[in-house]
């Protein structure tokens, strides 16, 4: 197949990074279509652990062809610091790195503005977002008064957006902002700035569009990067406790420019277990010693700002709306090892709300955060994983516990993450 897909089918974090790594062998484009550098993909090569915001995990293959598509919002200084860091470790990007120039872009006031709404919010309001401007980037582009990658070349336009929107921002900043001195960005400086983030900036910026489209039509491989997962996507995920982009599969077309026919398959990545990061409902949430546990021994930690993850067991309930949404051909189950050491394995199936079963995620805000999680019990492997090459050879409560989500799912896993190296993967073969 040219074109493939790959998205989180829950809160994010589900190991899309080392899963885009190892499909990527043989791949000769890969294109990223939304978020931000909120976004953290983690791929351990070797002995070597890269963490990449916002370029495409793809770059640490050689020869590989990587798109910055105009879905994302660009944060200059962000991706400029990643390149270099990159160059610092023997990655070279130079000819490799196209970033759209339709794309827009995040500056310091957005940043600020988030920083704000998250320490000012209320009780039960704050979002817990990671505070890199990304919500009120897109924000400006939807209300159209945002910068894009291309208008960074055009001074009056440049110059008439940031007067503009810095001028709105100071004074609001201003009149909030606490504690004092009020909040206060020069427009000169910061055009003169950002004018030369983008001589910076110009090796790499293209018309992504008609690349990626060129590139399709030429028989080439391209696999597409998804950031977060569909869970917080903000039309479809647990609004507001949500991102700021529509994270499914079918964002590609507006975040890339292709054609729903275009795509031949999408992936979706599962954790074993679940987890979120920041504020929001968690049915299946385990906050005591489980949650702990999995914590410890998953690493969980936010790649992006090292925050602790909410643990707790997969929820199958939100699963299949996210399977629906993506139309996933086929699943990739990451972090099957973390479950090694736990006796017995739940799977929530259903919710309860009130007396009534319900097999859905609540759209109301009030009913998602009333579900009870009706759980399936089976028992664990208590063996290792680690090291294991095929999936016949896993411990016997380890293949039923994959056959079981495949039942429950109605979906077929293919890959199976066994650690956290990128050769720690084991691939299922032809199945009845």
């Amino acid at each position: 197949m040219t074109v493939s897909c790959v998205v989180g089918v829950q809160w994010g974090d589900e190991g899309k990074g080392k899963v885009i790594d190892f499909l990527t062998r043989g791949v000769q484009w890969v294109a990223r279509f939304q978020g931000g550098a909120n976004a953290g993909h983690t791929v351990v090569v070797g002995g070597d652990e890269f963490i990449l915001h916002l370029i495409p995990s793809g770059i640490l293959h050689p020869g590989v062809r990587c798109v910055i598509g105009n879905g994302v919002v660009v944060d200059p200084r962000a991706l400029l610091a990643e390149i270099d860091e990159l160059g610092r470790r023997g990655v070279r990007v130079d000819g490799r790195l196209l970033v759209s120039d339709r794309a827009h872009v995040v500056f310091p006031y957005h940043k600020a503005m988030d920083s704000l709404a998250e320490s000012g919010a209320g009780e039960g309001q704050r979002l817990g977002t990671t505070r890199r401007g990304i919500g009120p980037a897109y924000a400006d582009k939807a209300r159209r008064t945002g910068v894009r990658v291309a208008d960074l070349y055009d001074r009056p336009v440049l110059e008439a957006c940031l007067r503009f929107n810095v001028r709105e921002r100071n004074a609001l900043l201003g009149s909030l902002a606490d504690p004092r001195p009020p909040y206060h960005e020069d427009p000169d400086a910061l055009l003169e700035e950002y004018r030369g983030l983008a001589e910076a900036l110009r090796p790499y910026v293209a018309d992504t569009v008609a690349e990626v489209h060129a590139a399709v039509e030429r028989g080439e491989t391209v696999l597409l990067e998804g950031a977060q997962g569909t869970l917080l996507d903000i039309d479809y995920g647990t609004y507001p406790y949500v991102t700021s982009s529509n994270t499914v599969a079918g964002a590609v077309c507006t975040g890339l420019g292709l054609p729903p026919r275009a795509i031949d398959r999408v992936v979706g990545v599962l954790k074993a277990y679940s987890t979120r990061v920041g504020e929001g409902p968690f049915p299946t949430e385990e906050p005591g010693g489980l949650g702990e546990h999995l914590r410890a021994r998953g690493g969980e930690y936010g790649a992006t700002t090292g925050r602790p993850r909410r643990c707790g067991w997969l929820d199958a309930v939100s699963v299949r709306h996210a399977l629906r949404l993506d139309g996933v051909d086929e699943l990739v189950l990451t972090k099957l090892d973390v479950l090694d050491e736990v006796e017995t394995v739940r799977v929530c199936t259903a919710y309860r709300l009130g007396d009534r079963r319900v097999d859905h995620v609540p759209a109301a805000r009030s009913d998602l955060a009333a579900v009870v999680p009706v759980y399936e019990d089976l028992p664990g492997w208590r063996a290792t994983t680690d090291g294991v090459e095929r999936f016949e050879d896993l411990p016997r409560e380890a293949r039923s516990y994959v056959d079981f989500l495949e039942r429950l799912l109605g979906c077929p896993i293919g890959l199976i993450s066994v650690g956290r190296r990128r050769d720690q993967v084991i691939v299922r073969g032809a199945r009845d």
